[in-house]
């Protein structure tokens, strides 16, 4: 099994120049004050395409041979990587095939088809979704543009990691949300390579807890999800290549309620006037509610996208408001 390096890392650093936002780090005086912690916040959702997933899609798309961008990829997601997949695709001349959950937000499905995109809704859940789209590349051919089980999409992802340290090299602890964990591994592989003394903490809501569950387990575990605000890490299965990465470097992962998570994604909203959407805002959650000793520490918490349907948005905020 090939595990991302940090060579990987630096290389999808050089071929990102020019196409992935360097996005900064947010100082919050609000989080810093509720939690008694240096906070940061890492703005992933200013990315392009709403989210971090351009990175490793565009990584992992830059590096296909010419016989096999002829082929067309193919690819399932709950609908960021679905954006980065089209993104890059369509700025490479290759055709895309997205096959989305059918309770993927509207934004998400209308922005991948103005990306280029054709998408295909099938199933409630990401893991119904992906089963289709091995079926179509089956069928056609295509390459198929793992969501977060590849190191090249790991290693894209990856970069963030190296951001945050170049702009906080005294970080203490990296907190971000963890689905797949096609994030939390590249990230964990910059962080742990360049800085030993680093913790990183993964986030997953109690609603889809696999990797959480693999993780203290030791082992790959199969876990049903319920439906949870944070969509963009609901996955039942985690990766193969990622959970050996997780094993291997990460300290720790915490779960979050959805309670929890609205709160976090008001907070993002009122107090740092960010847009955050369900998995974006995990990491605060996890913060805003002492699931991760912070105290003293430098902290930062990755805000991994913002794309959310505005009636859902509308929602959180008037939860927030009544409370």
């Amino acid at each position: 099994m090939n595990l991302p390096t940090l060579k990987d890392v630096e290389e999808a650093k050089r071929c990102l120049t020019g196409v992935a936002e360097r996005t900064g780090l947010i100082h919050n005086k609000y989080l810093c004050d509720m939690t008694g912690a240096e906070v940061y916040l890492k703005p992933e959702n200013l990315q392009m395409t709403g989210s971090f997933k351009l990175r490793g899609a565009y990584n992992r798309i830059a590096h296909l041979t010419d016989d096999e961008k002829k082929k067309g990829v193919v690819s399932s997601s709950a609908g960021n990587h679905a954006q980065g997949v089209a993104y890059a695709a369509t700025k490479f001349g290759v055709k895309s095939t997205i096959v989305m959950p059918k309770p993927a937000p509207i934004s998400k499905i209308k922005a991948t088809k103005a990306l280029g995109a054709e998408v295909v809704l099938c199933g409630d859940i990401y893991d119904e979704a992906y089963q289709k789209a091995l079926d179509i590349q089956h069928e056609t051919g295509a390459v198929f543009v793992h969501p977060f089980d590849d190191p090249m999409v790991m290693a894209g992802q990856g970069t963030i990691g190296m951001e945050i340290l170049e702009d906080l090299p005294d970080a203490d602890i990296v907190i971000c949300p963890i689905g797949g964990g096609g994030l939390i591994s590249g990230l964990a592989v910059a962080l742990k390579s360049l800085k030993p003394s680093v913790k990183v903490i993964g986030v997953q809501t109690a609603n889809a807890q696999s990797m959480y569950r693999s993780f203290k387990a030791g082992k790959l575990d199969i876990c049903d999800c319920k439906p949870t605000l944070a969509d963009g890490i609901s996955v039942k299965v985690p990766g193969d290549i990622t959970f050996e990465v997780v094993k291997k470097y990460l300290d720790d992962i915490v779960l979050v309620s959805e309670d929890e998570i609205a709160d976090a994604m008001f907070v993002l909203l009122s107090k740092a006037k960010i847009v955050a959407e369900g998995a974006g805002a995990v990491p605060t959650a996890a913060i805003l509610n002492n699931h991760v000793d912070v105290k003293g520490k430098k902290v930062v918490s990755l805000v991994s996208g913002g794309n959310i349907d505005m009636d859902r948005l509308a929602g959180v905020i008037k939860k927030g408001l009544s409370k």
